[in-house]
């Protein structure tokens, strides 16, 4: 059985790859409207640590609990009747890391139509985001605020690595139909610091949800 969204009740999804903003966008939105907000916890997660040690022999049992986490947590948002902001997306799970597992031999061909089959029954339980809001950030900017941010769990990251997610965040945009589409040319916001930037973006969250339109912020108006 689907759950569904309350007649009021809004939520949106962020999506974007490592280091493009998410979570302080998250922040922002959520104080300004004063909803939910939900960030991905990887403290209690109990597969990362053997995954980041043997990937390939972790990494189905990963997704499959990414997978789950993320499926409770919208259904029960979505039941609490409370306007939420997720800072990443259950879609991500699939078509860009779940895919990048499996372009890269850390997952096999079985465990990857395994996987599949029960995202898409997952997903029709599932209630469709208000407005997807993605944050595209070019690479060499994305490894400058990874570093500068110092968590110790992405200190291996490879550029290399964050160019391949790129490419699936690429090719999943032309594909995305569940609700309209904010996409924001996040290195060109100051966000956190410039309150005319995020009141362009706001007006531009209100646009697509009311006209239920998409819409592309390549750079501030000023």
């Amino acid at each position: 059985m689907q759950t569904n969204l309350k007649a009021n009740q809004r939520m949106i999804v962020l999506a974007g790859n490592i280091g493009s903003g998410k979570t302080s966008l998250t922040k922002q939105l959520s104080l300004q409207y004063g909803w939910q907000a939900s960030y991905e916890s990887v403290d209690n997660n109990p597969y990362l640590a053997d995954f980041y040690a043997d990937m390939k022999s972790w990494a189905f049992h990963l997704q499959m609990y990414f997978l789950g986490n993320r499926a409770e947590e919208i259904r029960l948002l979505a039941q609490s009747g409370q306007s939420a902001i997720l800072d990443r997306s259950i879609y991500e799970d699939a078509h860009i890391f779940v895919q990048s597992l499996f372009e890269l031999n850390n997952l096999s061909k079985r465990d990857y139509d395994s996987y599949f089959k029960l995202y898409e029954i997952v997903l029709k339980t599932l209630p469709k985001p208000t407005l997807l809001i993605r944050l595209e950030c070019p690479v060499e900017h994305l490894v400058e605020r990874i570093k500068k941010r110092a968590r110790s769990i992405e200190e291996t990251i490879d550029p290399n690595y964050l160019r391949l997610l790129d490419s699936y965040y690429l090719r999943w945009a032309k594909e995305y139909r569940e609700s309209p589409t904010l996409t924001i040319a996040s290195d060109k916001f100051d966000l956190v610091n410039n309150p005319e930037h995020f009141r362009q973006v706001l007006e531009a969250v209100e646009t697509c949800i009311e006209n239920q339109t998409n819409m592309f912020l390549d750079k501030p108006t000023r």
